[in-house]
């Protein structure tokens, strides 16, 4: 089938901080507009469509085609509950970057009586 979309697992290098993780995954050929990312709590769910290849002028034979479409896909889960509104994502050469943010857990304090 010549409209059928291959599915990629995009290459993934995670780190982490005190206060956050930073996840990079490979997504070559990607428009920032194509990829959708899903958080809830600790998941994390990643998804982009590679646009199909274009269609060749008139006259114009193909020889070789191998960039077909490409949906890239991982979803995976963090040790820790990451806060959604203060996470970002930046798609830059390539290579996408997300810095999530963890939620910290409330911290241990005195209540006032009053």
């Amino acid at each position: 089938d010549q409209n059928a979309v291959a599915l990629a697992s995009p290459s993934l290098d995670i780190s982490e901080t005190d206060s956050a993780y930073r996840l990079q995954l490979d997504l070559p050929g990607i428009a920032k507009e194509a990829v959708k990312i899903r958080i809830d709590g600790r998941r994390i769910s990643i998804d982009a469509e590679q646009a199909q290849a274009v269609e060749l002028p008139e006259g114009e034979r193909a020889l070789l085609r191998e960039r077909s479409a490409t949906r890239f896909s991982r979803s995976l889960v963090l040790p820790q509950e990451v806060k959604q509104s203060d996470s970002s994502a930046k798609l830059e050469n390539g290579v996408l970057t997300l810095t999530l943010v963890k939620r910290q857990r409330d911290d241990a304090g005195e209540l006032t009586v009053s």
